[in-house]
């Protein structure tokens, strides 16, 4: 008997020692891959805040430049060719009929023998799309001919449709909701791998954004317009901020377009502004999801939206003249006099804060809903007929047909093309895109409760998993670009919608490299990539950053606290990002708990191309090289990588007086003339700007 007891305690002991073993295993792992996750998010939280930096720089230079053209000309050229690269030079009065165009086309633009990419006949035909898939999988390039007469087909397919598309489900078991692509063409085959190709009983929604970041936003476009033109009842559309002509500038649509197509590139991108023009600005699927790309506000107004000529916004980008508004919202004299020479606009500059886009007053007094019955839906058995059903018998107005912007119509659709949910109530400005506003969830239960809707569908950030719900589930966000900013940042998504309107969500990620890859090697890579991406945003700002530093180090030690250090990163990059998780990755802490703040551009450098530049110049170069190729884009007219030298000069004065820098005339003259390698007196600007860059100095001695 007592051998038997002993025994037993024997095995008791041993598997509460097993227990125990596994419970702190459980707590390790759990803790490991907290860590892990952390880690993740950071990386993610690192790479969002630059977008969003970047997306705000753009939107100050477009107001610089809409400042530039509006009130000040050049002494020797009264029509400056700049205005004609800011502004869209093609409008509906000037394009020949769209038939025409297409014979046009075929008759001047031949096709050779040595072509072997994809041949189109019009009408398409879905074995034309399928063809099209097919032959970009191969890496095929089509035709610019086919191009052109695509984007005609397709424009002519999107003024048809309304502002505001009405779908219903009652005729197919689900909708497919997709999001951002942002160039990314494995993503786009693979949904169509996962979820089947675009039929009569498969409709698509696309959400915006299909352009730019990624290397394939051409032939992403083609096979999207390919899929709306051949079936444009069950294909649907919205716009995006990036379907913008002025955005493609900085983003790498306009790069990748003269790249592919060259001498009909120009040609292409005009015709695309059209079309961009065109795209429908939101869907409701029966009456009680409403579909856009960003978001809202608390002026968000759908019948409004529903109503004004949505092709008269050709760019968001550059807000509307004082004269304008003047005319149109009765708003009083023009905010700013007329500048005719620098001088006169450097004293303009100095009254006017031109960096922000006007606002619209708030107008909204309805409250009445959108009455959306069964004769406003664009049945997907029959979209003509719905739509003139629309036309005469719905209680929305017919589109106005104002000949210019106003305020009030540029400002509703910025809201909802920029906009992001936020966990807070109310409504604020979006201060780190710089256009928009993030709305709150009582933002978001006002504009379903007004027009009787449940739910609201966006795109337009980033989320981890490809989806994010929020608002307590009123508000749904759908990212479909997988690894958007590095090899296994993120998933994508796409949301299939039943009658019951419940969203069931499809996850996914391209898999390149790393399936090969462990958990903790995956998130090392992303970390390291954000990381990389913010110590050359601080080297960049390095003279900033060391001013701000020694603001806390009167004695000149090199060291101050940790939350010194904190409080004067965030002064300078305004980044919103954790800084004191991040200090250990980027600056060196000494032992009485104090950082050597001059560390933190230990391992970066900027090489000097050219001797004879300043290193602070070189520096602004570097900071500002994204907007200095937008505005030599603009002044180089034929797409050819030139500018002359007086096109140098004057460009970075007007850049002066947009950053307020203080680089005199002789330094820039300077410049000018030692990158004139073959003194012929004209400069190849993406040579020049590609040599300013930030060197990882470890980096770079592992690769020799």
């Amino acid at each position: 008997m007592g051998c038997g007891t002993s025994v037993t305690d024997g095995r008791v002991k041993k598997s509460e020692r097993a227990m125990k073993a596994a419970i702190l295993i459980q707590r390790w792992y759990r803790s490991y891959v907290a860590r892990l996750e952390m880690r993740r998010r950071y990386a993610l939280s690192i790479f969002q805040s630059i977008e969003y930096a970047d997306e705000q720089a753009q939107m100050q230079l477009s107001s610089f430049f809409t400042f530039m053209l509006d009130h000040f000309t050049h002494p020797n050229e009264p029509d400056s060719d700049m205005n004609s690269h800011f502004v869209s030079s093609t409008t509906d009065n000037n394009i020949p009929d769209s038939d025409l165009m297409m014979e046009e086309y075929e008759r001047t633009i031949e096709i050779p023998d040595s072509y072997y990419g994809p041949h189109l006949s019009f009408p398409l035909t879905v074995v034309d799309a399928n063809a099209l898939l097919q032959a970009f999988k191969y890496r095929q390039q089509l035709h610019a001919r086919y191009v052109l007469q695509l984007l005609h087909e397709t424009k002519k397919v999107l003024q048809q449709m309304p502002n505001i598309t009405h779908l219903s489900t009652s005729y197919v078991k689900e909708i497919t909701i997709c999001g951002d692509l942002h160039g990314n063409l494995d993503d786009l085959l693979l949904i169509f791998y996962k979820n089947g190709l675009p039929s009569e009983e498969n409709p698509y929604i696309f959400n915006g954004d299909f352009v730019d970041r990624g290397k394939n936003s051409v032939e992403i476009l083609i096979i999207l317009f390919a899929f709306l033109v051949v079936y444009p009842n069950h294909f649907h559309l919205n716009r995006g901020n990036h379907e913008d002509h002025i955005m493609n500038l900085r983003y790498g649509f306009t790069k990748e377009v003269m790249k592919k197509y060259r001498s009909y590139g120009k040609k292409i991108l005009r015709l695309l502004q059209d079309v961009y023009s065109w795209l429908p600005l939101a869907t409701i699927v029966d009456s009680k999801v409403l579909i856009l790309h960003g978001g809202i506000s608390d002026t968000t107004d759908l019948n409004f939206l529903n109503m004004f000529q949505r092709n008269k916004l050709k760019t968001l980008l550059k807000p509307l003249k004082a004269k304008t508004e003047a005319k149109h919202e009765q708003q009083g004299p023009s905010l700013i006099e007329d500048c005719s020479t620098l001088k006169e606009v450097k004293k303009c500059l100095s009254r006017q804060d031109i960096t922000k886009p006007s606002s619209a007053p708030n107008e909204r007094k309805q409250d009445s809903a959108i009455v959306v019955d069964a004769k406003q839906h664009v049945d997907l058995a029959d979209r003509s007929s719905s739509v003139e059903k629309q036309d005469l018998e719905s209680n929305i107005t017919t589109p106005c047909t104002s000949p210019e912007l106003t305020t009030k119509e540029w400002k509703q659709v910025l809201d909802i093309l920029w906009s992001d949910p936020k966990h807070q109530n109310g409504c604020t400005p979006n201060k780190y895109r710089g256009g928009g506003c993030y709305f709150g969830p009582d933002v978001t239960t006002r504009l379903l409760k007004r027009y009787n809707l449940k739910m609201l569908i966006r795109s337009h950030e980033c989320k981890q998993e490809g989806y994010e719900i929020s608002h307590n589930g009123k508000v749904i966000t759908i990212f479909s670009a997988s690894n958007y900013y590095e090899e296994g940042s993120n998933r994508g998504a796409y949301i299939k919608l039943n009658p019951d309107l419940i969203p069931r969500f499809v996850q996914y990620q391209v898999n390149k490299d790393t399936r090969k890859k462990t958990i903790r090697q995956r998130v090392s890579t992303v970390e390291l990539s954000a990381l990389k991406s913010l110590r050359e945003k601080l080297y960049t700002h390095k003279s900033e950053l060391i001013a701000a530093f020694r603001q806390h180090d009167p004695n000149d030690t090199g060291k101050i606290s940790p939350s010194q250090w904190a409080s004067a990163m965030e002064s300078v990059l305004h980044l919103d990002l954790p800084w004191r998780t991040l200090r250990s990755r980027l600056v060196h802490q000494v032992q009485d708990g104090s950082v050597e703040y001059l560390s933190s551009f230990d391992a970066l450098e900027i090489e000097l191309p050219i001797k004879e530049v300043q290193p602070s110049l070189v520096e602004t170069l570097c900071r500002y090289k994204a907007d200095l190729e937008i505005i030599f884009n603009m002044i180089d007219k034929d797409h050819s990588g030139l500018i002359s030298i007086d096109e140098f000069r004057q460009t970075w004065k007007l850049f002066n007086l947009h950053l307020q820098i203080d680089v005199d005339d002789d330094s820039i003259d300077s410049l000018a003339r030692s990158i004139d390698f073959n003194k012929d007196g004209n400069i190849d600007f993406n040579e020049f700007l590609e040599a300013f860059h930030v060197v990882h100095k470890f980096e770079s001695r592992s690769t020799e």
